[in-house]
């Protein structure tokens, strides 16, 4: 009597199947460290974080497949910051830190009554950095 063989000893053993999602590019074992996803009712091609779970019709990317992403003619393509890496501060963000830090350092005009020169007509009274407004119906 021949012997029969268990179906699920032949199968590969699981400790083969790497528990790292990888490039969804054909040919490409690479860790995916981007998902893409595709927005077709407004033509644009959305690449950002891994997604935290796989999800179908979206592809993750390793890190070179990404940075060399391309769309297809008539399409945009927009690249979301993973939050992993800081932000660098444009020069528009640094005048407005620059102002904001000046106009704090300002001495303030006491103002009688809330009306005296240079005093915002809606401004009830100031502590520190804090304004009391008027409600707009009042």
């Amino acid at each position: 009597m021949g012997s029969l063989r268990d179906p699920l000893k032949s199968a590969v053993p699981s400790n083969t199947v790497s528990p790292v999602r990888r490039c969804s590019r054909t040919a490409c074992g690479r860790p995916a460290v981007a998902t893409l996803t595709y927005v077709y009712a407004d033509s644009t091609a959305v690449l950002g974080p891994l997604a935290t779970y796989a999800e179908p019709h979206c592809y993750d990317l390793c890190a070179e497949h990404s940075e060399r992403l391309t769309a297809p003619r008539g399409w945009e393509v927009v690249r979301l910051l993973d939050g992993s890496a800081p932000a660098q501060p444009s020069g528009d963000d640094l005048e407005a830190l620059a102002d904001a830090v000046r106009e704090a350092a300002r001495p303030q005009e006491r103002a009688v009554g809330g009306a005296g020169r240079g005093a915002d007509p809606m401004e009830v009274a100031r502590r520190g950095h804090l304004r009391v407004l008027r409600s707009p119906d009042n």
